[in-house]
């Protein structure tokens, strides 16, 4: 029997949908399960970018569109990074893809040869190095802990770069951490980047509408203007604007990288449909309220999740400042058992948690952090406080 491509050995299962889909098991099962494990924004979004989706439907052409994407969309995603700060682009820095993280694996196609480094901070999201796995790229991991708020050092950055790496890949405001970069953060990398001009600077700031405390979303475009030519910044609708169904994926960075991401978008998946397409203008262009009121809500449960976690003795979370993520480091726990089972580390907490509680989080160690779980806490309000609740109870039954 002819064997599978060498690279399909080296691609694994999202740890983040393994939990999700036990977590579903039991409550088919009839248990009463909340789930914090997988990292939806849990919300729709307004009226107007159905609307506008059901009016492109009725005027459907059926057709193949645009590799890089509709005129329409790039211009609605120009107006909205303007916004956000990235001046002077046009539609051939731009280019789709089908969400981010196709976005993301078309970036390490593109810019990455097998062998070649990428580098990127821990804790990180998972699929940043399932991707490289997948491509054959060498990752070099920058672990960030608990004791550094889960950022990265410019001293850390300056020690990667110095390998010369083909691309360094970042992610601000962060999953799994939930941690935000302050302006003055952002311009001490910048400052290090500038130094090493042959490595390529991949931001994925897809949560950067979700930003708390007054602290703002910063790039390191905004400090360091001359990084433009290497920066490439990934953005999309599922989380700013409650879509994460819909699919739509974006970048904005040198002409060359977006027409090549053009370019393998011609050779898989064509172009973004009409419909889709509509909508994602709507979300882009249209109110904004929807987004602004759901950062608001998750700016208060942020706080009602470090309030419980405060709760337990040595368990210690870095204060979180965007996305809808806490990432607490709980290895006081390794060690302990709770119904006569050892909890030896962050898988089996998780999993005893989940059995014994029906509380569903992720291991920490699925994003290069196995001291430390995470928690998503984009759940109904009303299951939000009974879930954390259960936390604590479990982990006072420690013994």
């Amino acid at each position: 029997m002819p064997q599978l491509a060498q690279r399909v050995g080296r691609a694994k299962p999202s740890a983040i949908m393994v939990i999700a889909e036990k977590a579903k098991q039991l409550k088919a099962a009839g248990r009463d399960i909340i789930s914090f494990s997988i990292g939806v924004p849990n919300f729709l979004p307004g009226e107007h970018v159905y609307a506008a989706a059901r009016e492109a439907l009725s005027h459907d052409s059926g057709q193949y569109g645009s590799n890089r994407g509709a005129e329409v969309l790039l211009d609605a995603f120009l107006k909205h990074i303007e916004a956000l700060g990235f001046t002077g682009y046009a539609r051939n820095n731009l280019s789709v893809g089908i969400g981010a993280k196709q976005v993301l694996y078309n970036l390490a196609e593109a810019l990455l040869n097998e062998g070649e480094e990428i580098c990127f901070a821990a804790p990180y999201w998972t699929t940043y190095h399932d991707i490289a796995d997948i491509v054959g790229a060498k990752v070099n991991v920058l672990h960030c802990g608990p004791a550094q708020n889960y950022k990265l050092t410019p001293e850390q950055l300056e020690g990667a770069l110095a390998r010369k790496p083909k691309v360094f890949l970042f992610n601000n405001p962060s999953n799994p951490t939930g941690m935000v970069y302050t302006r003055e953060e952002i311009a001490a990398l910048a400052d290090v980047l500038a130094k090493y001009p042959d490595t390529w600077i991949v931001t994925d700031d897809i949560y950067n509408s979700m930003v708390f405390d007054g602290i703002g979303y910063h790039n390191f475009v905004f400090a360091k203007p001359e990084l433009r030519d290497r920066l490439i910044f990934v953005d999309s609708v599922s989380k700013t604007y409650g879509m994460p169904g819909w699919r739509v994926g974006l970048i904005a960075g040198p002409e060359s990288v977006a027409k090549a991401i053009t370019t393998l978008n011609s050779n898989h998946i064509t172009s973004v449909p009409e419909v889709i397409t509509a909508a994602a203008v709507a979300a882009f262009s249209g109110p904004q309220d929807v987004p602004q009121a759901k950062c608001k809500e998750f700016a208060h449960k942020r706080d009602i999740v470090l309030a419980a976690l405060a709760k337990i003795p040595g368990v210690v979370c870095p204060r979180p400042q965007g996305a809808f993520y806490a990432f607490p480091d709980v290895s006081g726990a390794f060690g302990k058992s709770h119904g006569g089972k050892l909890i030896g580390n962050d898988v089996d907490l998780c999993a005893v948690l989940l059995e014994a509680k029906g509380v569903a989080c992720v291991p920490g160690s699925a994003f290069g952090e196995p001291r430390a779980m995470r928690i998503s806490y984009t759940c109904p309000t009303a299951q939000l406080e009974p879930g954390l609740a259960r936390i604590v109870e479990f982990f006072a039954e420690l013994n």
